[in-house]
C-alpha cells in the first residue's frame, strides 16, 4: 500500500479534479510533475531519472559526422545502392560504452479513490519507436494505451529513449545506439522491480514495445530474460524486405536543419524524417486515420542516430530462455515490415513467436488491426490493440 497526499488537477481542461498524490517522491531527480493520462483514467508522475549503465554491445563505428544534407542523402543512397559494402566498411569491432545518462520518464497509476490504495502488481513498460517519443502511448483521448491500461487496473511505465525528446542526446554514432538502449531499459526495469521509483516495487513487468521498441523488447529478452514475464511486440515482423524501401521512404534529414527551432543545437548525427508525405509513406495508412493527429506526430516528429541506424538489429537474437507469454500485434497495412498487406502471402504474425521465443509459454497470441499502417496507436481502431493487449495480460494472469 502507498501512502498519499491530495492534489487538484485539471483534467483535460475539464473541471478541477482531486487525485491521490504520493508522498514518496523517490527516484526523479526533481519533484516530478503530476498529471493525468489523456483520458483521464490514470494518475502520472514524470521527470528525469539518472541511468547510470555501462554496456558491452556496442560496436565502434568508422564513420563521421556527415558535413551537410547533401552527405546525409549519399549515405542512404549509398546504403541502398544494390552493391552497397557501406555497412560492412563501417562496422568495427564491439565497444565498452558507460556514463550516468537523463531519461525522461513518466510512471502512470490508475486513477483510484480513497481507499483503498493498492498497488498494481504489475506495470506495463512500453517503448516508443523511432520518429515518435513516449507520448505514442498516450497520445490524444481515445488513443492511449496508458488510459486503457489504467482502465483495465494497470500502472504503465513510458519514457523517451535515449537521444529523444527530453531525454539525453549525446554522441549520435558511437553511443546512441542499439545495445546501450537495450541495457538503459534493463536498468529502468530493475528500478522498477526494486522501488526505486516513487517507492512502487512492481512484482511483475510486462515489456510491449512498437517498431524499433519492439526490437529493444526482443534484445531485452534475450539478453535478461528474468525482467520481464511478458513480451507484447506491435508493429513488428520478420520480414526485412522492405527495409530499403523504408529508409528510402525516410528522406531522412538533418534534424537541425529541419527543424532548426527544436533540434537547432544537435549534431549532424541526428535525423529526423524528411517531410510529412515521409511519415504518411512509412507510418500512416490513408484514410484510416484522423488528419488532426497526423498532423500532430508530424509536428511532433522525434530524431533517431546514424548509430542507430548502424546497428538498428544487432540486439535481435532469439530469447531462447524467455518462457513467458508473447503477443504480436500489426497494422494489416504496415508498410515497414510487411510492404503494406501483412496478410500476403499468410499472417505475418504467426511465426513471429516460434523464431524468437522458442520456449514462450502461457496463452501466446497474436493480432492484426484491420486498415491500420505502422503506426497503429494513432489509426482508427487503435482502441482494439489496446484491449487485445491488456486482454492478453489478464488470459495469463498478470
Amino acid at each position: 500500500m502507498r501512502n498519499f497526499a491530495l492534489a487538484t488537477v485539471l483534467a483535460s481542461g475539464a473541471s478541477a479534479l482531486t487525485i491521490p498524490l504520493l508522498s514518496s517522491l523517490t527516484g526523479f531527480q526533481t519533484i516530478p510533475v503530476l498529471s493525468l493520462s489523456q483520458g483521464g483514467k490514470a494518475q502520472c508522475y514524470s521527470g528525469l531519472v539518472a541511468v547510470q549503465v555501462t554496456t558491452t554491445g556496442n560496436t565502434q563505428l568508422n564513420f563521421n559526422l556527415p558535413a551537410n544534407q547533401s552527405a546525409v542523402t549519399d549515405i542512404f543512397t549509398q546504403y541502398l545502392t544494390s552493391t552497397s559494402t557501406l555497412v560492412q566498411s563501417l562496422t568495427g569491432p564491439d565497444a565498452t560504452v558507460s556514463g550516468t545518462f537523463n531519461i525522461h520518464a513518466k510512471l502512470c497509476f490508475p486513477l483510484l479513490s480513497l481507499p483503498p490504495l493498492v498497488t498494481p502488481p504489475t506495470v506495463q513498460f512500453l517503448i516508443h519507436g523511432i520518429g515518435f517519443d513516449k507520448s505514442y502511448w498516450d497520445f490524444a483521448p481515445g488513443y492511449s494505451q496508458v488510459d486503457a491500461a489504467a482502465a483495465a487496473g494497470y500502472a504503465t511505465f513510458t519514457y523517451d529513449r535515449l537521444g529523444v525528446g527530453q531525454s539525453d542526446h549525446p554522441d549520435a554514432i558511437q553511443v546512441v545506439q542499439s545495445p546501450l538502449e537495450v541495457d538503459i531499459a534493463h536498468a529502468l526495469i530493475q528500478m522498477l522491480r526494486g522501488g526505486a521509483l516513487l517507492g512502487t516495487k512492481f512484482s511483475k513487468v510486462a515489456i510491449g514495445g512498437h517498431s524499433f521498441g519492439s526490437i529493444q523488447s526482443i534484445g531485452i529478452a534475450s539478453r535478461y530474460p528474468a525482467d520481464i514475464d511478458a513480451v507484447m511486440l506491435t508493429g513488428f515482423g520478420l520480414s526485412a524486405s522492405a527495409f530499403g524501401l523504408t529508409f528510402a521512404g525516410f528522406n531522412a534529414a538533418l534534424a537541425n536543419k529541419n527543424q532548426p527551432a527544436r533540434f537547432g543545437a544537435l549534431s549532424n548525427g541526428y535525423l529526423v524524417t524528411g517531410s510529412p508525405q515521409s511519415n504518411q509513406l512509412t507510418f500512416f495508412k490513408n484514410p484510416n486515420y484522423d488528419a488532426g493527429l497526423f498532423a500532430q506526430a508530424d509536428n511532433n516528429k522525434q530524431t533517431f542516430t546514424f548509430g542507430e541506424f548502424f546497428t538498428l538489429a544487432k540486439v535481435v537474437a532469439p530469447a531462447a530462455a524467455f518462457k513467458g507469454p508473447v503477443d504480436v500485434v500489426i497494422g494489416q497495412n504496415d508498410f515497414i515490415f510487411c510492404q503494406g498487406d501483412c496478410l500476403s502471402p499468410s499472417d505475418q504474425t504467426a511465426p513471429v513467436a516460434g523464431a524468437l521465443f522458442p520456449a514462450a509459454g502461457g496463452n501466446s497470441d497474436t493480432f492484426i488491426l484491420p486498415g491500420a499502417g505502422h503506426a497503429l496507436n494513432v489509426h482508427y481502431g487503435a482502441s482494439r490493440v489496446f484491449a487485445h493487449m491488456n486482454n492478453f495480460l489478464k488470459n495469463n494472469g498478470l
